[in-house]
This record gives structure tokens, C-alpha cells and sequence, in this order.
């Protein structure tokens, strides 16, 4: 598995550097924002660490062109501590946030658990009704049209076909998709189902992520009862 590290400050940088390589990542560091996303774009990464502030373009910048990349995970390490800025970080796109100053031993459980994510599958292709969603190709079409979806709700839709006609909780959706405990004064999970839904439903006819009221979402041709407007 081969991780990027993008952090200005030397001493982090390194320490990342050595630790990672230590617990058998092949590891590449940039210390600009401009050079970090560069080397990310032209070369194969499974998962990108990224520091906010940087010289050149920051992370917030960054994010939004791994996010078109789309086969990338990226985790943010930063000493921005405020939920705003955690919530921002993972509406962006990122998969995991994770506050300065760390422990190193989370930072390894938490890149083994994005790591393991990506490749695990039940099946190599889900269809639901006019939808499939092929694992293997990351491709998903509905009535034969490719849908284009970022990263995050590749990741959601994903949970939401492999779990279809169950009503799944938006703290069951927080863990599994972004790896945070749900909080209910934050609303990231309803706002990625709304940029899906824009995606998947609202150009074709019938409906397939429905919300069940009081609980969070489900998925299928049919809903198990009468839908909550979000």
C-alpha cells in the first residue's frame, strides 16, 4: 500500500515519514500544497494524509481535485480543531479527520480501517432495479447511463445498494462512510443524500433512496413508508 503524505512542517513530516514506513507503507512526502497534489494526480496512491494549511494552495483547495480523481482516499491531519472545520473537511470529500496532536497508534488503526474499506465487497455487482453499481470497475449506470460520483458517494451509495430494503441509521451511515460518531447537531450525512439523490433520482423516474422517518435511509424501488421530506 502506497501513502502520500502532504505536511509543511519538517518535523511532522518526517516523523510521518518514518513511522508509516516503519508499519509498512511505501511512503512519499511533500511539504507544498502544489507539489502534494502534483505527485497525487500522477502517481497511483491508496491514500493521501493531508495537512490544511500549507504554502502554496491549502488543503481545502486540494481536496475538491482528488475528489475528480476519485480512487483515492485521503484522510486530513491538522491542528484545525473546530467542528466547523471538521464538517467541512468531510463534506469536501475527505474519508476520515483526524485533530493535531495525535496519537500515532490511532493514525495506524484509523489508515488500516480506510485501507481495508476500499477493497472488501460482498459482491462484484449489485442491481437494483434500473441501478448497478459494478465493484470491481467502481462504475455505477442507471437505465444504462453512467453516473458520476465522487469518492464519499461512491462510498454511501455503495453502503446504501449493499444494504437495500433496510432502513440504515445516519449513525450507522456516519461510521461506516466517514468513521466519526454521529453527531445530531451536524447534518453531513442528510447533505450527502441530497447531492446523491440529485445524482441517482432526480433525473429518472421513480425514486430509489427514500428516508425513513426518525431513523435515517433506505434503498430500493419502493419505500417502506411514507417518506419525510429532507
Amino acid at each position: 500500500m502506497k501513502i502520500l503524505v502532504i505536511e509543511d512542517d519538517p518535523k511532522t513530516g518526517d516523523y510521518l515519514k518514518k513511522g508509516l514506513r516503519e508499519s509498512g507503507y511505501a511512503v512519499d512526502l511533500s511539504r507544498t500544497g502544489r507539489d502534494g497534489l502534483h505527485m497525487a494526480l500522477m502517481n497511483p496512491y491508496d491514500l493521501v494524509v493531508l495537512d490544511v494549511t500549507l504554502p502554496g494552495i491549502d488543503g481545502w483547495q486540494i481536496m475538491p481535485a482528488l475528489r475528480e480523481k476519485g480512487d483515492v482516499r485521503v484522510m486530513f491531519l491538522t491542528a484545525r480543531d473546530q467542528l466547523s472545520d471538521r464538517i467541512r473537511g468531510l463534506e469536501l470529500g475527505a474519508d476520515d479527520y483526524l485533530v493535531k496532536p495525535f496519537s500515532f497508534t490511532e493514525l495506524v488503526l484509523r489508515i488500516r480501517t480506510l485501507l481495508r474499506r476500499g477493497v472488501s465487497r460482498d459482491a462484484d455487482v449489485y442491481q437494483v432495479a434500473d441501478l448497478k453499481l459494478d465493484v470491481l470497475r467502481r462504475k455505477v449506470t442507471r437505465e444504462g447511463v453512467e453516473i458520476g460520483l465522487t469518492n464519499k458517494e461512491y462510498l454511501l451509495l455503495h453502503l446504501l445498494v449493499k444494504h437495500q430494503g433496510e432502513a440504515l441509521s445516519r449513525t450507522l451511515i456516519a461510521s461506516e462512510v466517514w468513521n466519526m460518531n454521529f453527531d445530531s447537531d451536524t447534518n453531513v450525512v442528510d447533505v450527502a443524500v441530497k447531492r446523491l439523490r440529485a445524482k441517482v433520482d432526480r433525473p429518472f423516474a421513480t425514486p430509489l433512496i427514500h428516508t425513513v422517518r426518525n431513523v435515517g435511509y433506505s434503498f430500493g424501488d419502493a419505500p417502506d413508508e411514507p417518506e419525510a421530506v429532507t
